[in-house]
């Protein structure tokens, strides 16, 4: 899966692209990240792609031209039905694991456009048909964080990205508890035990203690 991402900040990205599973998901050329800076595509002697809003208001908008020709780069002449283009908005349609299912299982470029200041000239979701997608219902400075949290969730998805599919927590049954060594944590003198259903080697009753259900009487 290719993610093209439109933003003004990439280095933004350094970080979290640069450890982990994301990082062995690039290595291995499970996923490519490319980055399309709308500074790079204006005319403007200073680079510049902000403009004041009209009908007034606070803050400044991304002008439509400058990240019209970043998003036409990253979608170039590919086959449209296998390219999806997300526009971030708090109202948009909500990201989930459902939707991440099935992007990762229908789409092979992902088009992600990162807006700043107080958005992105709306004419830029009309002329690509672009999807309105949030994250959550709050507002954040800018797109980066939302498509760092697409990439993540649909990389992880990918086949051979992690080690066992299994790994991906909704494909298994796993409770919100987990516990590891020791058996029994002292801590500020007092004693906090593993549950002994995870020690009985009971799997039905594992499973059932994971999904949240009764279980055998010990």
């Amino acid at each position: 899966m290719h993610f093209h991402i439109i933003t003004l900040f990439p280095a933004a990205f350094d970080s979290y692209l640069g450890e982990s599973i994301v990082k062995r998901a690039i290595e291995r050329k499970k996923i490519q990240v490319t980055f399309y800076n709308p500074r790079d595509y204006t005319p403007d002697k200073w680079r510049r792609v902000d403009r004041r809003p009209y009908g007034g208001g606070p803050g400044m908008v991304l002008e439509p031209e400058s990240v019209l020709k970043a998003a036409f780069k990253a979608i170039g002449r590919k086959d449209r039905a296998k390219v999806k283009v997300i526009f971030f908005e708090p109202g948009g349609t909500q990201f989930d694991t459902a939707y991440a299912e099935h992007a990762t299982q229908t789409y092979k470029h992902i088009v992600m456009i990162c807006g700043r200041y107080e958005g992105v000239d709306a004419r830029v979701k009309t002329i690509l048909g672009a999807e309105a997608v949030t994250i959550g219902p709050y507002t954040l400075t800018g797109g980066e964080l939302p498509a760092m949290v697409i990439l993540d969730c649909m990389t992880r998805r990918l086949p051979g990205v992690l080690g066992h599919d299994e790994s991906i927590e909704e494909r298994r049954i796993a409770g919100s508890d987990v516990y590891t060594r020791p058996e029994v944590l002292v801590w500020q003198k007092k004693k906090y035990s593993v549950p002994k259903v995870l020690l009985s080697g009971n799997h039905a009753d594992i499973d059932k203690w994971k999904e949240g259900g009764m279980v055998s009487p010990e």
